[in-house]
Parts: C-alpha cells; structure tokens; sequence
C-alpha cells in the first residue's frame, strides 16, 4: 500500500530535514544526501535516525536508479 501524497509531502529526514523519497517496491523512504532509507512498518514510517539503515555506495546506486 502507497503513503498518503500529503504525509509524503510534509515528512523529512530528521537529521538534515531535507525531503524524503518513497520507494514503494521495498517499501522505504530514502534519502539521497545522506544515503540513508527509513523503513515503513505496517504503512507507518520508522524516523528513527538509530534504526535507519545507512547505504554504501553499491546500494545508494541501485537505490537511486529505482
């Protein structure tokens, strides 16, 4: 199930607070700055920096071209 557009458009990374992208298929929101995705449990987004999972570069790559 997608995010509601409107929850999309006011969340963001709460260390840079810049704008996160959902990426539906692995069900995620990721941010590219920081190559860091935040997992969605059960249609409700983990924003906890400590359980976000920090991609290397080989990651963030696949990621980005999703």
């Amino acid at each position: 199930m997608a995010l509601d557009p409107k929850l999309l458009a006011i969340l963001a990374d709460p260390q840079d607070k810049g704008p996160l992208y959902y990426i539906e298929d692995e069900n995620c929101l990721y941010n590219p700055r920081l190559k860091r995705c935040y997992c969605v449990k059960d249609d409700i987004p983990v924003m906890l920096i400590d359980e976000a999972m920090n991609l290397d570069d080989a990651e963030n790559t696949r990621v980005q071209n999703k």
